[in-house]
């Protein structure tokens, strides 16, 4: 299974509430805020949901 690296780029503020939840879950908090996870269809999915707020690289 390949593994991602999910940085936050951009800040949740005034974003909707599902988008601050789907970041929290994925294990980011602040700007540059970076994690490595196992790329699931769930984590793809979170991923996509909040394309617009992150950086997504294949580690």
């Amino acid at each position: 299974m390949a593994q991602l690296k999910i940085t936050q780029t951009k800040s949740v503020i005034g974003s909707k509430q599902n988008h601050r939840d789907t970041l929290r879950t994925l294990g980011l908090k602040k700007i540059n805020d970076s994690v490595v996870r196992e790329a699931t269809s769930g984590v793809v999915g979170m991923v996509h949901t909040v394309r617009h707020l992150v950086k997504v690289e294949e580690v």
